[in-house]
């Protein structure tokens, strides 16, 4: 150890552990102050928050310290001299005074929020001409608050002052080679804690939504944070949300009807078992593509090309969104995505109603399957958010040996393990999967290598797997006493590897294929429709066919009822875009009119604007604005589980 600067690094990392003491002390102090907020907690809970929140704490720390840190490994001899360390020190303690100031900020303000601080919270003051007023005002009601968090400062430095750095005292040439190769390491290592704990490219970096995987209780995943990290993980997150004055109440009531009631009759609650298919865009279905004259088309779904004769096969319905947890949202919550994500949002942690909430007002039990480590894509979040009762993923399913070794248990397996585990459920049940094995780096088991067509894509065979998959579960699942008495729904997440040009269109190329069977036809009929439908679609046509009476939110609507207008918001992530009646909608972020365009024109490639013009357009676009209006409305002021105007 002699040739290397091992003191200062001791140095280095005591430094950095004082920031964790210190943000645990604000974690405790923020449980203390909002216990009427949060409700009380059993200590052995308090201490599984202190372990979950290690994680939130260290993408907090490191973004906040990553200049301190690379003063202090840069391998550069004067380190040690004093006017460097007082550099590191000022640097040190100016961006960790105020990223923790935050923290304190939140413990006065949260009982008012009912959430930790994010960049939205600050659209509260932004037109506000007083700020420094509310803020000497807020000072002087709270001073008691302020001084607490200055003494802790001052203890801070205290203990920082405590262990000083040595002179050097190792060899010039021994100090830089070893301070160089160990550069890169600390670099590794630091990336790693900012994106929660690995570097592995199946998974993405942890967000607010990560908190809600461990807690049944909203108010708990606050615990579980901390104020710098909602911060840092909103910062232009908020800036797809705004609020709109487009149009008036009544007309968002008449044309948009945000608020939707159906009145079918059902001597017995259907189960339902919704299957969300990874990757299974609208090309790789045959069924879906019987009108489509594709030249040279060829299918890799047989299985459900099958189903399909039996089926309600919805053949022109459309994407809400572009990953895994917007097709979440928008199939389980109604919520799609427009510019921003919803679920990725300072907004999410919000009561929402649902087809999980009203199920669960109608005695259905709720389940949600996802065989990947459990939290992955923030699937267990947003279950919590949601209020479903059951999560089963890789750690419930407890085989390493049907693991693919990237993203989770293979979809054969573990569409068996689920249909035994729904198997011993009380009926009625709402059971959710999302499926894993149809994605990159687009494997199916060795077991099978040769049995599914390569195609001319990576992911056909992927996608035959998954098909072959389900045509397994189904043959288990008929023999099963709910089977008889249960709505399937298929539809795909996103779409993914494209072929045919037909689907590499701006329109097309967010395709979804739409899917129900029941067995039971008195709870479902066969048929194809080629009307305009969208995944916001799935959540109200399933509280129809569940037979729900009361009024709810959704700004989908039922596929199986003729009182609500066809129409499909197929976002880009930049402008609002709907698809309705004859026409193709666009209109950028201020609501300026951008595009419009024939309903064939999948292309969008011929722009009518300022060219057509009747009251079918006019129409067609205050509709759009009406929803995105109603949409932010919702959102940024908490109504997404209320029922009225």
């Amino acid at each position: 150890m002699k040739y290397i600067r091992s003191n200062e690094y001791l140095v280095f990392l005591y430094r950095l552990a004082l920031v964790y003491l210190f943000y645990a002390i604000a974690r405790l102090l923020f449980f203390f102050f909002n216990k009427d907020s949060i409700g009380d907690i059993e200590l052995s809970l308090v201490l599984r928050f202190f372990y979950y929140g290690f994680a939130f704490d260290t993408t907090a720390i490191l973004y906040t310290n990553l200049l301190f840190i690379l003063l202090s490994i840069l391998p550069l001899w004067i380190n040690t001299g004093k006017k460097y360390q007082k550099v590191v020190f000022y640097t040190y303690f100016i961006t960790n005074a105020l990223a923790y100031s935050t923290n304190f900020v939140d413990m006065l303000y949260y009982p008012f929020s009912k959430s930790r601080l994010t960049t939205a919270s600050f659209a509260v003051i932004e037109n506000e001409k007083n700020k420094w007023e509310l803020f000497y005002t807020f000072l002087g009601m709270y001073w008691h608050t302020f001084l607490l968090f200055f003494a802790l400062i001052l203890l801070w430095i205290y203990l920082y002052k405590l262990i000083k750095i040595q002179p050097n005292s190792i060899p010039k040439k021994s100090y830089f080679i070893s301070s160089t190769l160990l550069f890169p390491v600390f670099g590794l290592l630091t990336l790693a804690g900012i994106r929660g704990g690995d570097l592995a490219t199946s998974t993405r970096p942890i967000n607010i939504l990560d908190a809600s995987r461990h807690v049944t209780i909203s108010s708990h995943a606050d615990v579980i944070l901390n104020t710098p990290f909602t911060l840092i993980r909103t910062i232009g997150k908020d800036k797809g949300f705004k609020e709109y004055h487009f149009v008036t109440q009544e007309y968002i009531q008449e044309h948009i009807k945000p608020i939707k009631e159906y009145h079918r009759e059902r001597k017995k609650r259907p189960n339902i078992v919704l299957f969300i298919l990874e990757s299974f865009g609208r090309e790789y279905w045959g069924c879906m593509n019987t009108n489509r004259n594709i030249p040279n088309y060829k299918s890799y779904t047989p299985f459900l090309d099958s189903l399909a004769q039996h089926a309600y096969v919805f053949d022109n319905a459309y994407c809400n969104g572009w990953q895994s947890i917007h097709g979440m949202s928008s199939m389980l919550a109604g919520i799609p995505t427009l510019k921003v994500a919803y679920t990725s949002s300072p907004y999410v942690k919000q009561p929402t109603e649902s087809l999980v909430s009203i199920a669960k007002e109608m005695g259905y039990d709720t389940s949600f399957f996802h065989s990947a480590p459990n939290g992955s894509m923030g699937f267990l979040g947003f279950s919590n958010i949601l209020g479903i009762d059951h999560y089963y993923g890789k750690t419930e399913y407890n085989n390493e040996a049907d693991y693919d070794g990237i993203w989770g248990i293979w979809d054969e397996p573990f569409f068996q393990y689920m249909n035994n585990t729904i198997s011993k459920k009380k009926e009625p049940f709402l059971a959710t999967i999302f499926t894993v094995s149809s994605h990159h780096p687009f494997k199916i088991p060795a077991k099978y290598e040769g049995k599914f067509d390569k195609g001319t894509l990576e992911i056909h065979q992927c996608i035959g797997y998954t098909d072959y998959s389900l045509k397994k579960f189904f043959e288990s699942a008929q023999k099963e006493p709910w089977y008889q008495n249960t709505i399937f729904v298929f539809v795909n997440d996103h779409p993914n590897q494209i072929y045919y040009d037909h689907y590499k269109q701006p329109i097309t190329a967010m395709g979804a294929a739409i899917l129900f069977f029941s067995p039971n036809p008195e709870l479902l009929g066969i048929g194809k429709s080629s009307e305009i439908a969208q995944q916001i679609d799935i959540y109200p046509s399933l509280v129809d066919l569940m037979g729900y009476n009361k009024p709810f939110r959704s700004w989908g609507r039922s596929l199986f009822s003729s009182e609500d207008t066809p129409r499909a918001y197929i976002t880009d992530g930049h402008n609002y875009r709907c698809m309705e009646g004859n026409y193709i909608y666009i209109l950028d972020e201020l609501g300026n009119e951008k595009g419009l365009y024939k309903k064939e024109d999948e292309a969008l490639a011929n722009n009518l604007l300022g060219k057509e013009k009747n009251s079918e357009t006019e129409e067609g676009f205050n509709n759009l604005k009406a929803f995105v209006q109603d949409y932010m409305d919702r959102i940024i002021h908490k109504k997404l589980s209320e029922t009225k105007y």
